[in-house]
């Protein structure tokens, strides 16, 4: 699977922004980011069902989305925050697995897309 992402940018705190990711064929997808010195982090995900999982800290604030005709999800940043300010990364979950915010669910990688949020 090939997974291209799009969409990051730098905007000032309380902005938003849309981040894009679209697949080489259907697949459950989900957004990690890494922020400068970190690990990489679990964001949100989005189950063939259609059912969502954020971190904590996005709750309320991001959106995930997908368009099964485009074999897209997107993701909608809100009230964005310095400390959300990190590479964020789409990736395709391998089929079977179950825990959505794990790394190790995820088989495929997009290269990232840099989110600068100031302050």
């Amino acid at each position: 699977v090939q997974l291209q992402a799009s969409g990051g940018g730098l905007v000032q705190a309380g902005e938003s922004l849309r981040l894009s990711c679209t697949a080489s064929r259907p697949s459950a997808l989900g957004w990690f980011r890494q922020a400068p010195g970190k690990g990489r982090e679990f964001v949100a995900a989005i189950a063939w069902n259609g059912d969502t999982y954020y971190i904590d800290s996005v709750k309320g604030r991001f959106s995930i989305s997908r368009d099964n005709a485009k074999n897209t999800v997107y993701l909608q940043m809100n009230s964005l925050k310095p400390e959300d300010t990190a590479v964020y990364y789409c990736a395709a979950k391998r089929f079977g697995a179950t825990q959505y915010s794990r790394v190790e669910s995820y088989d495929y990688w997009g290269q990232g897309t840099l989110v600068t949020v100031s302050s």
